[in-house]
Protein backbone atom coordinates (compact mmCIF):
# COMPACT_ATOMS: atom_id res chain seq x y z
CA UNK A 1 0.00 0.00 0.00
CA UNK A 2 1.18 3.27 -0.55
CA UNK A 3 1.37 6.42 1.51
CA UNK A 4 -1.75 8.54 1.71
CA UNK A 5 0.44 11.59 2.18
CA UNK A 6 1.32 10.70 -1.36
CA UNK A 7 -2.18 12.08 -2.49
CA UNK A 8 -3.02 15.16 -0.08
CA UNK A 9 -3.31 18.44 -1.84
CA UNK A 10 -2.07 21.68 -0.24
CA UNK A 11 -5.58 22.66 -0.86
CA UNK A 12 -8.12 22.62 2.19
CA UNK A 13 -11.53 21.70 1.77
CA UNK A 14 -14.24 24.34 1.58
CA UNK A 15 -17.45 21.41 2.56
CA UNK A 16 -19.89 22.15 5.47
CA UNK A 17 -18.70 20.45 8.15
CA UNK A 18 -20.19 16.95 8.51
CA UNK A 19 -20.42 16.76 4.63
CA UNK A 20 -20.36 13.23 2.90
CA UNK A 21 -18.44 14.42 0.36
CA UNK A 22 -15.25 14.46 3.04
CA UNK A 23 -16.01 10.70 3.23
CA UNK A 24 -16.03 9.88 -0.63
CA UNK A 25 -12.52 12.08 -0.91
CA UNK A 26 -11.30 9.45 1.93
CA UNK A 27 -11.87 6.86 0.49
CA UNK A 28 -10.95 7.56 -3.27
CA UNK A 29 -7.66 8.47 -1.65
CA UNK A 30 -7.17 5.29 0.16
CA UNK A 31 -8.62 2.98 -2.75
CA UNK A 32 -5.65 4.44 -4.93
CA UNK A 33 -3.11 3.48 -2.27
CA UNK A 34 -4.36 -0.11 -1.48
CA UNK A 35 -3.95 -0.68 -5.12
CA UNK A 36 -0.60 1.21 -5.70
CA UNK A 37 -1.69 3.60 -8.24
CA UNK A 38 0.66 6.60 -7.82
CA UNK A 39 -1.34 9.93 -7.97
CA UNK A 40 0.42 10.35 -11.88
CA UNK A 41 -1.10 7.22 -13.24
CA UNK A 42 -4.54 8.32 -11.92
CA UNK A 43 -7.06 11.05 -13.20
CA UNK A 44 -9.90 12.19 -11.38
CA UNK A 45 -12.64 14.35 -13.89
CA UNK A 46 -15.47 16.33 -12.30
CA UNK A 47 -18.25 18.78 -13.30
CA UNK A 48 -19.89 21.07 -11.05
CA UNK A 49 -21.24 20.74 -7.62
CA UNK A 50 -20.19 20.88 -4.04
CA UNK A 51 -18.30 17.30 -4.37
CA UNK A 52 -17.02 18.10 -7.87
CA UNK A 53 -14.34 20.28 -6.56
CA UNK A 54 -12.41 16.64 -5.27
CA UNK A 55 -10.08 16.86 -7.59
CA UNK A 56 -8.73 20.05 -6.33
CA UNK A 57 -8.21 18.77 -2.86
CA UNK A 58 -6.53 15.53 -4.01
CA UNK A 59 -2.89 15.35 -5.49
CA UNK A 60 -3.43 13.18 -8.86
CA UNK A 61 -3.86 14.51 -12.42
CA UNK A 62 -7.27 16.46 -12.41
CA UNK A 63 -9.70 18.03 -14.93
CA UNK A 64 -12.89 20.09 -13.85
CA UNK A 65 -14.87 20.31 -16.38
CA UNK A 66 -18.56 22.03 -16.77
CA UNK A 67 -21.80 20.81 -15.77
CA UNK A 68 -23.14 17.48 -16.79
CA UNK A 69 -20.25 16.82 -19.20
CA UNK A 70 -17.67 14.81 -16.92
CA UNK A 71 -18.79 11.42 -18.69
CA UNK A 72 -17.45 12.31 -22.23
CA UNK A 73 -14.31 14.16 -20.86
CA UNK A 74 -13.19 11.05 -19.13
CA UNK A 75 -14.04 8.28 -22.12
CA UNK A 76 -11.90 10.89 -24.22
CA UNK A 77 -9.15 10.88 -21.90
CA UNK A 78 -8.73 6.96 -21.57
CA UNK A 79 -9.13 6.46 -25.16
CA UNK A 80 -6.18 9.06 -25.57
CA UNK A 81 -4.30 7.49 -22.30
CA UNK A 82 -6.44 3.79 -21.75
CA UNK A 83 -3.49 3.21 -19.09
CA UNK A 84 -4.55 5.94 -16.68
CA UNK A 85 -7.11 4.96 -14.13
CA UNK A 86 -9.50 7.30 -14.97
CA UNK A 87 -12.13 7.87 -12.11
CA UNK A 88 -15.07 10.81 -12.31
CA UNK A 89 -16.50 12.26 -9.54
CA UNK A 90 -19.64 14.51 -9.66
CA UNK A 91 -23.14 14.98 -7.63
CA UNK A 92 -26.54 13.32 -8.65
CA UNK A 93 -27.70 16.15 -9.93
CA UNK A 94 -24.51 16.70 -12.67
CA UNK A 95 -24.58 12.64 -13.08
CA UNK A 96 -28.44 12.17 -13.17
CA UNK A 97 -29.67 15.15 -14.46
CA UNK A 98 -27.99 17.22 -16.72
CA UNK A 99 -25.46 14.45 -17.22
CA UNK A 100 -28.22 11.57 -17.78
CA UNK A 101 -27.39 11.48 -21.62
CA UNK A 102 -24.08 10.45 -20.72
CA UNK A 103 -24.82 8.30 -18.34
CA UNK A 104 -26.92 6.12 -20.54
CA UNK A 105 -24.02 6.09 -23.23
CA UNK A 106 -21.25 4.98 -20.73
CA UNK A 107 -23.22 2.35 -19.65
CA UNK A 108 -23.71 0.74 -22.98
CA UNK A 109 -20.19 2.15 -24.43
CA UNK A 110 -18.41 0.10 -21.40
CA UNK A 111 -15.48 2.62 -21.24
CA UNK A 112 -12.92 1.45 -18.51
CA UNK A 113 -13.32 4.12 -15.92
CA UNK A 114 -14.65 4.06 -13.01
CA UNK A 115 -18.15 7.34 -11.77
CA UNK A 116 -18.49 7.66 -8.30
CA UNK A 117 -21.63 9.57 -7.96
CA UNK A 118 -22.45 11.67 -4.57
CA UNK A 119 -25.67 11.38 -4.06
CA UNK A 120 -26.84 13.72 -1.54
CA UNK A 121 -30.41 13.65 -3.47
CA UNK A 122 -30.57 17.06 -3.40
CA UNK A 123 -28.40 20.38 -5.10
CA UNK A 124 -26.25 21.35 -2.39
CA UNK A 125 -24.51 24.01 -3.98
CA UNK A 126 -27.26 26.16 -5.40
CA UNK A 127 -28.81 26.10 -2.07
CA UNK A 128 -31.22 23.12 -1.73
CA UNK A 129 -33.31 22.57 -4.66
CA UNK A 130 -34.39 19.17 -5.11
CA UNK A 131 -32.67 16.82 -7.56
CA UNK A 132 -33.42 14.05 -10.24
CA UNK A 133 -32.62 11.10 -7.32
CA UNK A 134 -35.16 13.41 -4.36
CA UNK A 135 -38.77 11.51 -3.79
CA UNK A 136 -41.87 12.58 -4.74
CA UNK A 137 -43.19 14.68 -2.30
CA UNK A 138 -40.14 15.87 -1.27
CA UNK A 139 -39.68 19.54 0.10
CA UNK A 140 -36.74 21.87 -0.49
CA UNK A 141 -36.83 25.79 -1.22
CA UNK A 142 -38.32 24.98 -5.02
CA UNK A 143 -40.70 22.83 -3.99
CA UNK A 144 -42.58 23.96 -0.95
CA UNK A 145 -45.21 21.69 -1.34
CA UNK A 146 -43.22 18.35 -2.54
CA UNK A 147 -42.07 17.55 -5.72
CA UNK A 148 -44.76 16.41 -7.88
CA UNK A 149 -42.01 14.07 -9.94
CA UNK A 150 -40.59 10.41 -9.45
CA UNK A 151 -37.70 10.35 -8.35
CA UNK A 152 -34.68 8.37 -10.98
CA UNK A 153 -33.98 5.27 -10.00
CA UNK A 154 -30.05 4.98 -10.87
CA UNK A 155 -29.19 1.61 -10.53
CA UNK A 156 -32.46 0.31 -12.11
CA UNK A 157 -31.56 2.51 -15.12
CA UNK A 158 -27.64 1.87 -15.47
CA UNK A 159 -28.71 -1.72 -15.38
CA UNK A 160 -31.36 -1.60 -17.89
CA UNK A 161 -28.91 0.55 -19.81
CA UNK A 162 -26.45 -2.38 -20.05
CA UNK A 163 -23.88 -1.37 -17.33
CA UNK A 164 -21.25 -3.81 -16.88
CA UNK A 165 -20.65 -2.70 -12.87
CA UNK A 166 -23.22 -1.06 -11.01
CA UNK A 167 -22.53 -0.56 -6.83
CA UNK A 168 -23.83 1.61 -4.04
CA UNK A 169 -22.19 2.74 -1.42
CA UNK A 170 -22.40 5.03 2.16
CA UNK A 171 -19.87 6.80 3.35
CA UNK A 172 -20.95 5.67 7.06
CA UNK A 173 -19.24 2.28 6.31
CA UNK A 174 -15.87 3.89 5.13
CA UNK A 175 -14.23 1.04 4.73
CA UNK A 176 -16.85 -0.80 2.71
CA UNK A 177 -16.96 2.20 0.46
CA UNK A 178 -13.09 1.48 0.03
CA UNK A 179 -13.55 -1.82 -1.20
CA UNK A 180 -15.79 -0.75 -3.57
CA UNK A 181 -14.05 1.97 -5.47
CA UNK A 182 -11.00 -0.68 -5.34
CA UNK A 183 -13.45 -3.56 -7.25
CA UNK A 184 -14.56 -0.47 -9.42
CA UNK A 185 -10.96 0.74 -10.33
CA UNK A 186 -9.92 -3.13 -10.98
CA UNK A 187 -12.85 -3.59 -13.12
CA UNK A 188 -12.63 -3.80 -16.84
CA UNK A 189 -15.66 -1.72 -17.92
CA UNK A 190 -17.38 0.89 -16.96
CA UNK A 191 -18.32 1.08 -13.21
CA UNK A 192 -21.11 2.98 -11.47
CA UNK A 193 -20.87 3.19 -8.03
CA UNK A 194 -23.53 5.54 -6.25
CA UNK A 195 -22.18 6.61 -3.15
CA UNK A 196 -25.34 7.91 -0.52
CA UNK A 197 -23.86 11.00 1.57
CA UNK A 198 -25.62 12.98 3.82
CA UNK A 199 -26.21 17.01 3.01
CA UNK A 200 -26.24 18.14 6.34
CA UNK A 201 -26.97 21.41 5.42
CA UNK A 202 -30.22 21.30 2.91
CA UNK A 203 -31.49 17.53 3.45
CA UNK A 204 -33.15 16.79 7.01
CA UNK A 205 -34.64 13.56 5.72
CA UNK A 206 -31.48 11.19 4.20
CA UNK A 207 -29.55 12.06 7.35
CA UNK A 208 -26.58 9.57 8.87
CA UNK A 209 -29.54 8.18 11.19
CA UNK A 210 -31.59 7.46 8.31
CA UNK A 211 -29.28 5.44 6.76
CA UNK A 212 -27.57 3.94 9.89
CA UNK A 213 -31.12 2.22 10.74
CA UNK A 214 -31.64 0.91 7.07
CA UNK A 215 -28.47 -0.02 5.10
CA UNK A 216 -27.23 -3.61 4.89
CA UNK A 217 -24.14 -5.12 2.93
CA UNK A 218 -25.28 -7.72 -0.16
CA UNK A 219 -22.06 -9.30 0.05
CA UNK A 220 -23.43 -10.33 3.80
CA UNK A 221 -26.73 -12.23 2.52
CA UNK A 222 -26.72 -15.08 -0.74
CA UNK A 223 -27.08 -12.49 -3.17
CA UNK A 224 -25.61 -13.02 -6.48
CA UNK A 225 -24.49 -9.81 -8.42
CA UNK A 226 -24.03 -11.89 -11.59
CA UNK A 227 -28.00 -12.45 -11.99
CA UNK A 228 -28.62 -9.64 -14.27
CA UNK A 229 -32.93 -10.10 -13.02
CA UNK A 230 -31.83 -10.23 -9.77
CA UNK A 231 -29.92 -7.58 -9.77
CA UNK A 232 -33.04 -4.91 -11.32
CA UNK A 233 -35.15 -6.01 -8.49
CA UNK A 234 -32.88 -5.98 -5.93
CA UNK A 235 -31.95 -2.34 -7.36
CA UNK A 236 -36.10 -1.23 -6.39
CA UNK A 237 -35.47 -2.38 -3.13
CA UNK A 238 -35.63 0.80 -0.61
CA UNK A 239 -37.81 2.79 2.02
CA UNK A 240 -37.15 0.14 5.09
CA UNK A 241 -34.13 -1.67 3.97
CA UNK A 242 -31.82 -0.56 1.82
CA UNK A 243 -28.94 -2.31 0.11
CA UNK A 244 -25.56 -1.71 -0.22
CA UNK A 245 -22.69 -3.50 -2.14
CA UNK A 246 -22.32 -4.68 -5.91
CA UNK A 247 -25.64 -5.04 -7.37
CA UNK A 248 -24.55 -6.54 -10.88
CA UNK A 249 -21.00 -6.93 -12.51
CA UNK A 250 -20.51 -8.64 -15.83
CA UNK A 251 -17.20 -9.33 -17.75
CA UNK A 252 -17.66 -8.03 -21.61
CA UNK A 253 -14.70 -6.35 -24.06
CA UNK A 254 -14.05 -2.28 -22.94
CA UNK A 255 -14.73 0.38 -25.51
CA UNK A 256 -11.10 1.08 -25.56
CA UNK A 257 -10.50 -2.43 -26.40
CA UNK A 258 -12.61 -2.35 -29.42
CA UNK A 259 -10.53 0.13 -31.15
CA UNK A 260 -7.41 -1.80 -33.08
CA UNK A 261 -4.89 1.10 -32.96
CA UNK A 262 -4.96 0.73 -28.46
CA UNK A 263 -3.50 -2.41 -29.80
CA UNK A 264 -0.24 -0.86 -30.29
CA UNK A 265 -0.20 0.98 -26.74
CA UNK A 266 -1.71 4.55 -25.38
CA UNK A 267 -2.11 7.27 -28.18
CA UNK A 268 -0.76 9.32 -26.57
CA UNK A 269 3.01 7.50 -26.81
CA UNK A 270 1.98 6.19 -30.44
CA UNK A 271 4.62 8.36 -33.04
CA UNK A 272 2.61 9.72 -36.11
CA UNK A 273 4.36 8.98 -38.98
CA UNK A 274 1.70 9.45 -41.81
CA UNK A 275 3.36 9.42 -45.89
CA UNK A 276 3.44 12.73 -47.00
CA UNK A 277 0.66 12.05 -50.17
CA UNK A 278 -1.36 10.96 -47.15
CA UNK A 279 -1.25 14.97 -45.58
CA UNK A 280 -1.58 15.95 -49.57
CA UNK A 281 -5.03 13.92 -49.35
CA UNK A 282 -6.62 15.19 -46.19
CA UNK A 283 -5.64 18.91 -47.47
CA UNK A 284 -7.52 18.33 -50.96
CA UNK A 285 -10.37 17.46 -48.74
CA UNK A 286 -10.68 20.41 -47.04
CA UNK A 287 -9.47 23.13 -50.07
Amino acid sequence: MLDLKLYQSPERPTWCPGCGDYGILAAAKKALAELEIPPHRALIVSGIGCGSKLPHYMKVNGFHGIHGRALPIATGAKLANHELAVLVVAGDGDSYGIGGNHLLHACRRNPDITHLVEDNRIYGLTKGQYSPTSELGFITVTSPEGTVELGVNPLAVAIAAGASFVARGYVGKLEHLVGLIAQGVQHKGYALIDVLQPCVTFNRVNTYDFYNERVYKLEETDYDPHDRLAAFQKALEWDERIPIGIFYQEERPTHEERFPVLREGPLVEQILKPASEEFEQLKAEFV
